[in-house]
């Protein structure tokens, strides 16, 4: 007997973050999808083994437990390298797939057999609370130099405005669609990163060959920042760090050179004084350690 693949693998990965994942979990069982599926969770670096919970909970899961925390990148290519499907759908713990995730995701899949030559999707992205307010509905390309950029539709109330497909520069994190052979092709996440500019960076490389989209006919809800804090040291340090490290990565020549100088000398002495303004004295030690660790990262990158 020939045992068949999964269609699509969801994966996800879990730090600390127990009920968020049994919330999704949950959601995901309460579903009836018409498509072979696999559920693999990364349980990494939690004070303890959350997975093991989990699988006694949910016997139906695949994935580990690892004793170090291995990053968002890391974490995720555990789950890629474990996977079976045509199809790896990579959604953040704290998300819940709406009742209608069938009918939506076998239209995603859809969207990919029509149009091969899209790499990536990301639905729309809604807040859990208020579920009405997006949080993405695509987003526009990333400055040169400055690296900023707009993400369209953040904090209004849906209200069927964006309910047409986008070709876009770079998928969400919190929710990515893609096929397993662009996954072949172009590699595993840049595990440099840890947290944050990762998945840009991917889809950076991904978007030299493929075309990566704003579905609009599909949808998930997010907690956003519940693993993290809205303002952290912890948050303040990688964002520092990586966005200079995704500037050196990503460009080259004078652009690389205007956009690293404009981030040192404007961007982040903007950040620091506000931080001085405010008292934030472990945010300020923060910005210092990024931009050191980031000229060390920039020698073997």
């Amino acid at each position: 007997m020939t045992i068949q693949p999964y269609k699509l693998s969801f994966i996800t990965v879990n730090y600390n973050g127990l009920e968020d994942t049994r919330a999704l979990l949950q959601r995901i069982n309460s579903i009836s999808f018409s498509f072979l599926f696999e559920i693999i969770v990364i349980d990494n670096g939690s004070s303890q083994d959350e997975f093991a919970l989990l699988k006694a909970e949910f016997p139906f899961i695949t994935g580990c437990y690892s004793s170090v925390n291995l990053g968002f990148a890391g974490g995720n290519n555990v789950g890629i390298r474990m996977s079976q499907g045509d199809f790896l759908y990579f959604i953040n713990n704290d998300t819940l797939l709406p009742m209608e995730a069938n009918t939506q995701i076998l239209a995603m899949l859809a969207f990919f057999e029509q149009n091969p030559e899209v790499g990536g999707i990301t639905p729309k992205i809604k807040y859990v609370e208020p579920p009405e307010m997006i949080q993405f509905a695509g987003c526009t390309p990333l400055s040169k130099i400055t690296l900023r950029n707009k993400q369209i539709g953040y904090r209004e109330i849906d209200k069927g405005q964006y309910n047409r497909n986008l070709q876009i520069p770079y998928l969400h994190g919190a929710a990515m669609l893609l096929p397993r052979d662009v996954v072949v092709q172009i590699g595993l996440m840049p595990e440099a990163y840890f947290l944050y500019y990762e998945e840009l960076d991917w889809c950076c490389q991904i978007a030299k060959r493929y075309q990566l989209y704003y579905f609009a006919g599909a949808c998930i809800y997010h907690k956003e920042s519940a693993s993290t804090g809205v303002d952290s040291p912890f948050k303040t340090f990688y964002l520092t760090r990586n966005r200079l490290l995704f500037a050196f990565r990503n460009s080259s020549g004078m652009t690389r050179i205007s956009s690293l100088i404009y981030l040192l000398l404007i961007a982040n002495t903007s950040k620091m004084c506000s931080f001085m303004l405010n008292g934030k004295r472990k945010h300020i030690h923060a910005m210092w350690s990024a931009t050191r660790d980031a000229f060390k990262l920039f020698k073997s990158n």
